[in-house]
Formats: structure tokens, C-alpha cells, sequence
């Protein structure tokens, strides 16, 4: 009689890491309020490939951290994870919104990033692509389309 196997379950932070991740998880639990904690957790859960957990990290913190842009930015890196493009095109032009209003400080880096992926965002939607992973042809077409640059030459 044949044997039965049974596929073990994965755990959800890969043994290498479930102690940082502790860490991280327990430092977030002592100190709510500190955005840099939210954003560092729900980056080991997006390293350890579960972005459904960095997205409830940072969906769940207290609305003061959740309207930091930093919190947002990343916010919208677990979305895109996630295969939710449409709602990460939302959170990163939340950020853009606030680094323009002058609401929040925003350093250049966050800037930039906040408007390159809001960019490829921005194509990704245009083409009907939720999820990146799932269409690689189309996803390359629409980061070509948002980073192609042209430049001029005047000749004198």
C-alpha cells in the first residue's frame, strides 16, 4: 500500500529570518507609533515574499503613522507586491500630494522613487496589468513607456 505524503507547510518567514523578524514584530508591538518600525517589518515581510503581511502591518498602524509618507511610499511597494496596482497608483500619488503641499517633508530619494513608480504605475493601469508577475510582456512595455527619455540636439 502506497504512503500518503503530505506536503509540509511553508513557514511564513523562512527560518534564516524569523528572528530578525521577531525582532521587528516585537519592536512595532512596543512602539505603535514609530513609522521607521512599521516600514522595517512590513520590508522583512515583503524580503520574506508575503506581501499580505506587510500590507496589514501597514494598514493597521494608527493613523499617525499611516499618513506619514514614508509609511504611504512603502504602502504602496506591498500593494504592487501584492499584484494591486491600481490601489498602489493611488497611494503613490498620495505621496506625491503630500510632497507637493508641503504637508510632510519629503527628501529627493523619496521623491524620486514616489514618481518613478507612480510612472510605471501610471502604464501598468493604462495597459489593464493588476499584477506584474502575471503579465511580464506587458509589464516590460509599460516600463519602457514610463522611462523611455528622448533628447535634443540643437545644432548651431
Amino acid at each position: 500500500m502506497a504512503r500518503l505524503r503530505t506536503q509540509r507547510e511553508r513557514p511564513v518567514v523562512e527560518q534564516a529570518n524569523a528572528n530578525a523578524v521577531h525582532a521587528l514584530e516585537s519592536n512595532v508591538a512596543a512602539h505603535p507609533a514609530d513609522a521607521a518600525s512599521a516600514i522595517a517589518l512590513a520590508q522583512a515581510y515583503l524580503d520574506s515574499r508575503n506581501p499580505g503581511l506587510a500590507v496589514s502591518v501597514l494598514e493597521s498602524a494608527p493613523a499617525a503613522v499611516r499618513t506619514d509618507v514614508r509609511v504611504e511610499h512603502a504602502y504602496a511597494r506591498a500593494l504592487v507586491a501584492q499584484g494591486r496596482n491600481q490601489d498602489a497608483l493611488v497611494a503613490e500619488r498620495q505621496v506625491l500630494a503630500s510632497c507637493a503641499s508641503g504637508s510632510e517633508p519629503c527628501d529627493g530619494f523619496l521623491l524620486v522613487s514616489a514618481q518613478r513608480r507612480a510612472d510605471i504605475l501610471q502604464e501598468l493601469v493604462k495597459l489593464g496589468v493588476e499584477d506584474a508577475q502575471a503579465h511580464p510582456e506587458a509589464s516590460q512595455i509599460a516600463y519602457f513607456n514610463a522611462t523611455r527619455t528622448a533628447t535634443v540636439t540643437v545644432l548651431q
